[in-house]
């Protein structure tokens, strides 16, 4: 049963199909694997074990009488601890919303469980989610899979611990900045960002509700094309005979090399390496206007951060990490007409980016341009906390801030990965190209 925690929930799900793996022993296995780990506690928030447990067996019911409801019903999966589940506390990893129980599930949660997925509990996560680095003080900071020393990356930190320590089979986070993708890359995890509106935000708390996104963080790209169909009631991308041959990329070298450190660039010169080995044809250019964007992201994100924040953050201060709650606090420096004029000024640099990338199926950068930080030096030293930060989430943005879809994959040197920035609403053709770069990398 061992093996069955390092599986892909795709094998997981086909084995269940194929009468080799029942659903409730599955579910038990990782129960008792998470009860037993050293960093359970670090990783699950709360373990919804009796749901888990009713889910399970009514989906192995389910299998016996040939009529499962999806490839993954009865795969056991964690959710980020800022998806509403009915009757259990959602506190976005805050003191702030300590004791706060929903009455029903979010809709992306209801979804998935009329998919068969079995809900395994409640992942910690970053305050809020208002940081890409993981560091939660105030609740937990879940441990990095490659080194406990170092930051898990977040926001969706429990979630990408959760997968990667075999605690789940698959993790669903939340991707404002690029809180899928850095705890996805620095965990050796495959993330996908979905585009703002694709996925319902119905029951989710909030950051940024205009950047905010719903993402899976797994083992394969066809868990998250999987993981995507069921949050949203569609059928799965076809990734059959997926290929690089005639795939052109762009490297993008506006801003996102700069300052990079040296083993992010050799995971992705790896990365290129083996996508131009598989036939695809890339080309290496600039968009000097996304540089505009990126000095927009001050306005735009602690804007609209603060805006939601503001009265719960100022009547009870002393309940948060003091560098999250400066940065929510930067939102009040800016005038409504500066947030006015900010997103007038992102459209138009929208439309071009579009038209700058309309001949290329996805653009290529280094996932991250650093490795996880250590997380002791992180909570004593505030200014390596600002710097670290704003550095691990500047490539991510790039692509919540042009408003699309992006996906990470590992590259094979352990915490980088290389990220493909796809079209607004483009998932399917992206996880097209992701499931054969990914073939290509291993």
């Amino acid at each position: 049963m061992a093996e069955w925690r390092e599986m892909s929930a795709g094998d997981l799900g086909r084995a269940i199909g194929r009468g080799e793996i029942d659903p409730e022993e599955l579910t038990a296995a990782h129960l008792d694997a998470i009860r037993a780990h050293e960093y359970r506690d670090r990783i699950y928030a709360r373990v919804t074990e009796a749901r888990a447990l009713e889910e399970a067996a009514a989906a192995s019911k389910r299998a016996k009488a040939g009529q499962r409801l999806s490839l993954l019903d009865g795969v056991p999966i964690s959710w980020k601890d800022l998806f509403d589940t009915a009757g259990v506390a959602t506190e976005s990893g805050s003191r702030l919303l300590e004791g706060r129980i929903p009455a029903a599930d979010a809709e992306v949660l209801a979804n998935a469980t009329h998919q068969g997925l079995v809900c395994l509990g409640k992942t910690h996560m970053t305050e809020l989610a208002f940081s890409g680095l993981g560091l939660n003080p105030m609740t937990a900071t879940p441990p990095n899979a490659n080194d406990p020393a170092l930051a898990p990356g977040g926001s969706s930190s429990g979630a990408a611990a959760s997968v990667a320590f075999g605690l789940a089979a698959a993790g669903i986070g939340s991707d404002t900045g690029g809180s899928v993708r850095v705890p996805s890359v620095w965990n050796d995890l495959v993330g996908l960002k979905t585009t703002s509106g694709r996925l319902s935000l119905k029951g989710v708390v909030p950051l940024c509700a205009r950047f905010d996104t719903v993402g899976p963080l797994c083992r394969t790209v066809e868990d998250a094309a999987l993981l995507l169909a069921t949050m949203e009631g569609s059928k799965p991308a076809d990734l059959r005979g997926a290929s690089l041959r005639g795939t052109r990329f762009l490297i993008l070298e506006t801003i996102a090399f700069d300052d990079i450190r040296p083993e992010p660039l050799a995971g992705f010169k790896h990365a290129i390496e083996r996508l131009t080995d598989a036939g695809a044809t890339v080309t290496r250019g600039t968009v000097p206007e996304l540089a505009d964007a990126m000095a927009l992201s001050g306005v735009l994100f602690t804007t609209e951060a603060y805006g939601t924040w503001k009265h719960a953050i100022e009547a009870h201060p002393e309940k948060m990490f003091g560098p999250i709650r400066d940065r929510f606090r930067l939102g009040a420096e800016f005038s409504g007409a500066d947030y006015v004029a900010a997103w007038q000024k992102l459209d138009r640099i929208r439309a071009i980016w579009a038209e700058a990338t309309a001949p290329y199926d996805a653009v290529l950068v280094p996932t991250a341009p650093n490795l996880p930080p250590n997380v002791e030096r992180l909570t004593t030293d505030e200014k390596y906390f600002v710097t670290e930060n704003l550095l691990t989430l500047r490539n991510t943005r790039m692509g919540n801030l042009m408003g699309l879809s992006a996906l990470t994959l590992p590259t094979g040197l352990p915490s980088t990965g290389i990220m493909l920035m796809g079209r607004p609403f483009g998932e399917e053709r992206l996880l097209r190209i992701g499931a054969a770069a990914e073939s290509a990398l291993r």
